[in-house]
């Protein structure tokens, strides 16, 4: 029951978590800055959402509902959503956002049948584009959710702007062994054509993005999960680019309270073992929600934490079949994927875990330092902690988002810039990353007595103090989501004197 607020929001995030985590803290930013906003966060259920990480997307939800911020799960069709996904598992997510067109339109009905609040907007993840439809259709404004960071949606939008001709060409690029570079607003430094977005320059899939930036364009203003003084010369870009909506720099949304799924067993022993490392001792990996891999690559990621001799803690997920439709799992017994011995010889220095409540890690003290697979939101946990990073990226964008990070910001060391391994992709043809090349990374990570890996440590300091610095009164973050309600409250008022 929503008692004081006047003015409603309705969100529809993407259901992964990635994209949800950042949403909701998002929408709990809004709530909590003006009593007159509620808002209402219409979620689809996807099928395969039966993970750990699935239910600490309950917990979530759960920790966040209060009286002005209402989560509604959208009914899922199991049978229409099977045949969906076996008729076209790469057109899955895409065709499964249209198919909750309905639902979403049905929802909004009862919401404006039966309220006294007035909605004034929708916001969109960047994949729920099509329901800026269904907004129309209330004549309510559509505004957008960016979940990645200024750099990448600046590129999006400059990608989109390209003539057939030269957008076909970068498609072509981007499957051979180029070490050609282009230019990119919001970059210093030409960036390499191998780590673009690669589904932004995929032969199959770019269209779409581009049609997303399309769309996009259409909204009465932008938020992103960043923060000016991290990126600002890609906020500067999209400030100055007269065809591109309002950007609001609203960020870091990061998730900092422990859900129930944290005060598991599992997770209460990870935190003790850490309890009893030496500070800043410890190097944590992590791949994210998707990331994962097979027998080959563990043992080369284990010889080099064995080689290193550093402290550490490793998540180690199970990869889903190929052209299956679900997330990581874990392993069964680890002694079948890691070198025989390995557990036993590093038991006073190492633990391996499978699903790891990653903030709270990387707030522990004995954690100096990350190697990451460059989501955005794994970055941005990182900086408010304080950790260094070495840069892993798998797929999506986070090619680009390490190259940013190691090149442009000077806030991580390399362990790769352009490995690829896209979610459900053919594993026989991607590179082995050698245990030589961890070993060394890790050592420049976390060994002192290096200049470059001292100066990194330095500006993760600083960065961490600017990230919550932005969030309070007087900061860059929190005047721009000041803006950004004085918007919403416009849309109220202008359809006041127009209706």
């Amino acid at each position: 029951m929503k008692t004081t607020a006047t003015v409603e929001l309705v969100f529809i995030p993407d259901p992964g978590m990635s994209h949800l985590v950042s949403t909701v803290e998002m929408a709990k930013q809004l709530v909590s800055r003006d009593h007159r906003l509620s808002i209402t966060v219409l979620i689809m259920k996807r099928p395969f959402d039966k993970s750990k990480a699935s239910s600490s997307t309950q917990s979530l939800l759960l920790t966040a509902a209060e009286d002005r911020l209402e989560f509604v799960y959208l009914p899922l069709d199991e049978a229409a959503a099977a045949e969906l996904q076996s008729k076209s598992p790469e057109n899955f997510m895409f065709e499964f956002i249209k198919m909750n067109k309905q639902n979403v339109r049905d929802h909004v009905r009862t919401m404006v049948s039966t309220g006294s609040t007035k909605i004034a907007g929708f916001v969109v993840d960047i994949f729920c584009t099509p329901m800026m439809d269904v907004a129309a259709e209330f004549g309510v404004p559509s505004y957008a959710f960016f979940t990645s960071n200024a750099t990448v949606l600046g590129v999006m939008f400059h990608l989109e702007t390209l003539s057939p001709e030269e957008y076909n060409d970068l498609t072509k690029l981007n499957d051979s062994d180029t070490e050609l570079e282009v230019e990119l607003p919001g970059f210093v430094n030409p960036v390499p054509v191998k780590v673009l977005p690669a589904p932004f320059v995929d032969k199959k899939f770019g269209s779409r993005f581009m049609s997303i930036a399309k769309r996009l364009r259409e909204t009465k203003g932008i938020m992103v999960n960043t923060f000016e003084e991290l990126e600002s010369s890609a906020v500067r870009f999209l400030a100055e680019n007269d065809k591109v909506p309002p950007v609001y720099p609203v960020g870091p949304l990061i998730h900092l309270v422990n859900n129930k799924n944290e005060e598991e067993e599992e997770a209460m022993e990870i935190m003790k073992w850490l309890d009893n490392q030496p500070p800043s001792s410890v190097v944590f990996l992590c791949f994210g929600t998707m990331g994962s891999f097979e027998g080959d690559q563990l043992k080369e990621i284990a010889q080099a934490l064995e080689r290193s001799g550093h402290r550490f803690l490793w998540s180690v997920r199970r990869t889903p079949q190929m052209g299956k439709i679900e997330l990581p799992g874990e392993y069964e017994d680890l002694t079948q994927v890691l070198p025989e011995g390995f557990l036993e010889r590093t038991m006073k220095i190492g633990k391996v875990i499978g699903w790891a409540p990653q903030v709270a890690i990387l707030s522990h003290k004995a954690v100096g330092g990350f190697v990451s697979h460059c989501g955005w939101n794994s970055m941005l946990e990182s900086l408010w902690c304080g950790v260094p990073m070495a840069t892993w990226p798998m797929y999506a964008e986070q090619q680009m988002n390490a190259f940013k990070l190691v090149r442009e910001l000077g806030l991580a060391v390399e362990i790769k810039l352009d490995y690829k391994k896209d979610f459900g992709s053919d594993t026989t043809k991607v590179t082995l990353v050698t245990a030589e090349e961890i070993d060394i990374g890790i050592r420049k990570l976390m060994e002192g007595g290096n200049a470059c890996g001292e100066e990194i440590k330095r500006r993760v300091k600083e960065m961490s103090k600017m990230s919550k610095v932005v969030m309070v009164e007087g900061g860059s973050s929190y005047n721009s989501i000041g803006l950004l309600i004085e918007d919403f409250m416009n849309n109220i008022h202008t359809h006041s004197m127009s209706g």
